[in-house]
């Protein structure tokens, strides 16, 4: 196992094949980051670096973010959704929640910043390339249907090649 860690821990000084720049919506204009995406043999490593997510100083009350892939390809909405051309969660196997494709473990916020790096094999580069990663303002319950009741859309990015540009 600890050969495994060293592994990944490597995988991440590359650059990855594809990623999501993160920006938050107009009413969170401070949160930004970056989403890393890795094709590994046994899956994805998806690797998530955040900034500026809103939080309280108050320990029983630290935040805990939604984290998903959506079906749509914009980070663009109107007044009620910043980020309605996202959609929905990726499921494209018509999966109950929480078993869609886009169902991402939570990031944890740690005053303002969020770190989270996971392996999934729920989807391909390919099939999430030019898709988008909403992060929302509550946990998903996993258990809600048909997306966790993980609130609010805070922040946005579409999934891009790493080709030229990284």
């Amino acid at each position: 196992m600890e050969r495994n860690i060293r592994n990944y821990a490597a995988v991440l000084m590359h650059k990855p094949n594809t990623y999501a720049i993160i920006k938050g919506s107009e009413k969170y204009p401070n949160i930004s980051g970056i989403v890393r995406f890795y094709q590994l043999r046994n899956g994805v490593l998806v690797a998530a670096e955040i900034n500026g997510l809103p939080y309280s100083d108050n320990s029983c009350q630290q935040k805990i973010y939604g984290f998903h892939i959506h079906s749509g390809n914009k980070c663009e909405g109107d007044m009620t959704d910043p980020f309605s051309e996202a959609m929905t969660h990726y499921n494209p196997n018509n999966c109950l929640h929480p078993f869609h494709a886009g169902d991402l473990p939570p990031l944890f916020g740690s005053r303002g910043y969020a770190f989270s790096v996971f392996l999934s094999d729920r989807f391909s580069l390919s099939e999430v390339l030019g898709k988008t990663v909403i992060i929302h303002g509550n946990p998903d319950d996993f258990t809600t249907q048909p997306s966790g009741n993980a609130g609010e859309k805070l922040a946005c990015g579409v999934v891009k090649s790493c080709n030229l540009q990284c």
